[in-house]
């Protein structure tokens, strides 16, 4: 059978459902599935459009996801009940060597998504799963656990994505992405965009305008959820995914939008609950008391990975430079900020990374930093932040942003406008997938040329589209730039490596690797 998304035969083999996965509105005939003290329910057919999902691995586990959906951007297309789903985790990719199964419960009040938190798992192992319902059988995804607590990885890889603007192009940078061979993606915010359809679009987003309702949200997630690669790139590998603004409302902060002064159709708080709710419904993770998305993962001794939520808790923008040197502001609230400086200072591993949404080194010039919706409005808690990075408690401290709508290699330092500052650590901000469009990448050099040269701390720009691929050992980190040829068709494009970045062990800091010229 021809796959719908293939991948290498050793990381990925589609079952006999991996068509489904090709978006399609199929008839009303439909299957009896039955539910524990329930009456059977009808199912329709074509119930995986929307494919599998894992995410959050531990040594022992993932959480794996699906969606019951066979009209995905019309409410779903389920019948008002709940329905009963059977899962399988195998070591193989034909399932002759099932390890964990069970069943879970699709409910029509959580838009019939499924979160099996599958533990019991061995670490740092590759797994197959699969979800049926009636006589159906998803897609197979892939996934991997982390590595055992106590052992020494000699390597880990992860990507890096963010930004993925339905209407602004197609997704060809996860058919890249899906044959890196990644232990898992860390998607550092924008999953979707609220905004409504628009003009000069390549693709129209589903509705008549921005997303407020549950139901909005819900089709907006589904429709993304629709992109074949995207669907490839889920089934290939764990996700540890954040929130950012777009996902709720453009730089929304804490319990306020962006314009407190616009007329909605509902309240901030109706939407933002409506956001988060449709978020956590569609992600395979593992969410907190109160939706709290800030969280923790080790693999071995080589890393810790901190996922932080710069939306949630934040203090609303400041309007002038002054509000954004206040010591009062925060970006992160005072429990998270405890979190993850406890989790930073007693991480035993080699190497800290920080997924992060908003950039962290400074932008613009020194004297009229703007950019307040980043870390630039927060000042004094990144100056907090920085300067703990350069006690020497944290080893090699990494951060991984997303946001930008481009690529930045940059040290952090404490006080950016000061030459004798000293470098505690490196961001690399990762681009979008497709936010912003194909490049005019000689306009853009010209238009921050001068803000290029005020920044130093600034190692490498560019504003292409793709994603970062980093190879991580002991004694360094190698970071791949790479960039899609075209996000305007959905059809074949190049992949290909515009730059390399190093972090070495002990030595705070990025530089370029020159072997590309």
């Amino acid at each position: 059978m021809s796959l719908a998304f293939p991948l290498p035969r050793r990381r990925f083999l589609a079952a006999g459902a991996a068509g489904l996965l090709v978006p399609a509105l199929l008839g009303a005939d439909g299957q009896t599935v039955r539910v524990r003290s329930a009456r059977p329910v009808r199912v329709p057919y074509g119930a995986f459009t929307l494919g599998v999902a894992s995410g959050d691995p531990l040594p022992d586990g993932v959480v794996l996801w699906t969606r019951l959906a066979p009209r995905p951007t019309d409410g779903g297309g389920m019948p008002p009940e709940p329905v009963e789903v059977r899962w399988e985790v195998a070591t193989d990719e034909r399932f002759t060597s099932v390890e964990r199964s069970g069943t879970a419960t699709a409910r029509p009040e959580s838009a019939h998504t499924v979160h099996v938190d599958a533990r019991g798992l061995r670490p740092g192992r590759d797994y197959f799963y699969r979800f049926h319902v009636g006589r159906e059988t998803s897609p197979v995804g892939r996934t991997r656990t982390a590595p055992a607590p106590d052992s020494r990885p000699k390597a880990l890889r992860f990507a890096t994505a963010s930004c993925q603007n339905w209407q602004d192009g197609f997704y060809t940078a996860y058919r890249g992405m899906a044959k890196e061979d990644v232990d898992f993606v860390a998607f550092l915010g924008d999953y979707i965009y609220e905004v409504g359809p628009g003009a000069n679009r390549l693709r129209d987003h589903v509705g008549s305008g921005q997303t407020f309702t549950l139901t909005d949200y819900r089709n907006r997630h589904a429709q993304y959820r629709t992109d074949v690669d995207l669907a490839r790139m889920h089934a290939a590998a764990p996700w540890i995914v954040t929130i950012d603004d777009h996902d709720v409302d453009d730089n929304w902060t804490g319990d306020y939008p962006m314009d407190p002064d616009a007329r909605e159709p509902v309240s901030f708080a109706h939407r933002k609950a409506a956001a988060l709710r449709a978020f956590v419904e569609h992600m395979p993770l593992r969410v907190g008391p109160g939706f709290r998305l800030f969280r923790r993962f080790r693999f071995g001794h080589l890393a810790t990975l901190h996922a932080v939520d710069t939306r949630s808790y934040r203090s609303r923008h400041p309007r002038t430079q002054h509000e954004a040197n206040a010591p009062g502001r925060t970006m992160t609230g005072p429990e998270q900020e405890r979190w993850l400086v406890r989790g930073l200072a007693g991480s035993e591993c080699d190497w800290n990374l920080l997924a992060n949404q908003v950039m962290i080194a400074a932008a613009g010039f020194p004297g009229r930093r703007f950019g307040f919706d980043g870390w630039n409005g927060y000042r004094a808690q990144r100056h907090r932040l920085l300067e703990f990075l350069g006690t020497g408690a944290v080893s090699n401290p990494v951060v991984l942003t997303g946001d930008q709508h481009a690529t930045l290699a940059c040290d952090l330092k404490p006080d950016f406008d000061s030459a004798t500052s000293p470098v505690v650590g490196a961001e690399l901000v990762g681009t979008s997938i497709t936010s912003g469009g194909d490049a005019d990448v000689a306009g853009y050099q010209k238009e921050h040329a001068a803000e290029r040269a005020a920044n130093p701390h600034w190692k490498y720009l560019d504003n292409r589209r793709g994603y970062l691929v980093g190879d991580l050992y002991r004694g360094r980190l190698d970071a791949r730039l790479r960039v899609v040829g075209t996000v305007r068709s959905p059809g074949d494009t190049t992949v290909e490596t515009a730059a390399r970045f190093v972090v070495e062990n002990g030595r705070p800091g990025v530089t370029l690797d020159s072997s590309l010229g």
